[in-house]
């Protein structure tokens, strides 16, 4: 395999963060040796999240074996998604602001037709189901375990508890139609065909989409870490994947 020079787009903080944590995290174990500096470590893993290469690839550029990079990435993924925020954190988080939004998103897996429970109808492809909640800016809080694509965001909504908590906490939340009947303090456009929707409801509805658009930053963070874009692990680590890139996010965004 051929080796090159390369860059990825990542800020030198984030690399200096993940460094120190998978520092402590080694003399916490009391480990005396690898084969590669906490520095190259970090590395390893950022290039695994933000580029997608494949453990293949990243071991032959760092001059490790692919079960050494595979260990290391787990390792660094597993001490990131221990540390993303709770649904309950999110919410402290949440009530300091006038409102947050509410969306689902699709993150796509190599799966086969055979894959039922993982094919989303709405995007007609593989997939699984991440709900995400955002600021009035449309700037990450949190986002939700990985479930089946074939999974609907009411379902998930329900599922992770996120309607039950943002009513306990009093935050209004804008949705979609897909959160229809969800109730508690979740705000929702008027449904129905535009044509038969008053002048007053249709301006309710513009006004709804102007502010749900923000969302989509949200979304469009998540897919910068390129990995995401297209999951070829298994996918019992995607929710510990999505947890990592929240964390990075939420520490080193700033």
């Amino acid at each position: 395999m051929l080796v090159y020079p390369s860059g990825i787009d990542v800020s030198t903080s984030t690399l200096r963060y993940l460094s120190a944590l998978l520092r402590a995290r080694r003399q916490e174990r009391g480990t005396r040796w690898r084969r590669v500096s906490v520095g190259r470590q970090a590395l390893l893993v950022l290039a695994h999240l933000r580029s997608g290469h494949t453990y293949a690839q990243l071991a032959a550029g760092f001059g490790v074996g692919t079960t050494t990079a595979y260990r290391y990435i787990a390792e660094a993924i597993d001490a990131l998604a221990s540390l993303a925020p709770t649904l309950a954190e999110a919410m402290k988080t949440a009530s300091t602001k006038a409102f947050v939004m509410l969306d689902g998103t699709l993150l796509p897996i190599d799966r086969i037709a055979a894959d039922r429970p993982f094919y989303s109808g709405k995007h007609k492809k593989h997939g699984m189901n991440v709900q995400v909640i955002t600021d009035p800016a449309g700037r990450l809080l949190w986002a939700s375990p990985a479930l089946p694509g074939a999974v609907h965001d009411i379902k998930a909504a329900r599922t992770h508890g996120i309607i039950d908590a943002l009513a306990e906490a009093g935050v209004e939340c804008w949705a979609d139609k897909g959160y229809r009947g969800a109730g508690g303090t979740i705000r929702l456009p008027y449904w129905g065909r535009w044509e038969t929707l008053s002048a007053g409801q249709q301006a309710v509805n513009r006004s709804h989409a102007k502010i749900r658009a923000l969302v989509e930053q949200a979304m469009a963070t998540l897919k910068t870490w390129r990995l995401l874009r297209k999951l070829r692990c298994s996918t019992t680590r995607i929710t510990s994947l999505v947890q990592a890139v929240l964390t990075l996010h939420l520490t080193c965004s700033n």
